[in-house]
């Protein structure tokens, strides 16, 4: 069932999405706005593995929702799933595999709701760790920002602090009003100098970066010093990039923000774009 991306990439989301305070139908309704194509389109390539990843995860889960158990039934009846694969050229005997899969996957979701463990959710929205217009620097290695999938800079291979960046929060929102992100700008290539928060306004060119997500866990493994806030104004920002997206994806998928705080030397950033003027975005 998780052997292609699609549909570990799907699991992922619904992980996330299942932490949202929502009834079955309204999960379900996130996950095809993520997933449009695929959740609507019946000659995708991806729409039969969608709603039966859906309804797997939606029973290991706990989630109820009639209408994943009908499509999920009704492509496994009409085996519009195995023909769908057997398309895209899956091997005879990787076919066999699947039709037992969706067997059991199909008893499951047949069967009369169990007294399943309640899922965890949202009480209330993520908080904020970093507001718009903050202002941090960081200590880098070679322009890459401390890692903070591990536990300590300590256990990352090679990474010894020779350098500065900074980095100011331009955008911060929820996802489905719950799910936190954040968008920097960071300098273009990191500093040997700790970059001075008064001169920051004269310092030149800045990135805009992509969305990330940003749990006090990672704030702290980073080592982002708040230095300060200026006065960011949206309007020019979205002025300036008008096909800006907002970090719903980033903050589904949780992909940390330190994905986004790398610099040159070793990050390329040639794709993105590029503020000449800090002052360009603020008041």
């Amino acid at each position: 069932m998780y052997s292609g991306d699609f549909a570990s990439d799907l699991r992922a989301a619904i992980g996330a999405v299942a932490r949202l305070p929502f009834e079955g139908d309204q999960v379900v309704d996130v996950l095809r706005g993520i997933e449009p194509t695929a959740a609507n389109d019946p000659n995708d390539e991806d729409h039969t593995t969608f709603w039966l990843v859906v309804a797997d995860q939606f029973a290991k889960r706990g989630i109820s929702s009639e209408r994943v158990r009908e499509k999920a039934i009704e492509i496994i009846d009409q085996g519009t799933d195995i023909e769908m694969l057997a398309r895209l050229g899956m091997a005879p005997i990787l076919l066999e595999k699947r039709r037992t899969v969706l067997r059991e996957l199909r008893g499951r979701i047949a069967a009369p709701a169990s007294n399943t463990k309640k899922r965890v959710v949202l009480k209330k929205p993520q908080a904020f760790v970093m507001e718009c217009g903050e202002a941090f620097i960081y200590p880098t290695s070679q322009g890459q920002c401390i890692n903070s999938y591990f536990p300590s800079k300590l256990r990352i291979p090679n990474w010894r602090q020779d350098s500065w960046s900074a980095a100011i929060i331009v955008d911060a929102g929820r996802a489905f009003g719950f799910l936190a992100w954040y968008r920097p700008v960071t300098l273009l290539t990191a500093s040997a100098e700790k970059p001075d928060f008064a001169q920051m306004r004269l310092i030149a060119p800045w990135v805009l970066r992509r969305p990330g997500t940003c749990s006090p866990v990672h704030f702290k493994r980073m080592e982002l010093e708040k230095v300060g806030t200026l006065p960011v104004e949206i309007g020019k920002l979205k002025a300036l990039f008008p096909e800006m997206k907002h970090g719903t994806y980033q903050a589904v998928n949780d992909i940390s923000i330190v994905n986004e705080l790398s610099v040159r030397p070793e990050r390329g950033l040639s794709s993105y774009p590029i503020i000449a003027k800090l002052d360009s975005i603020l008041s």
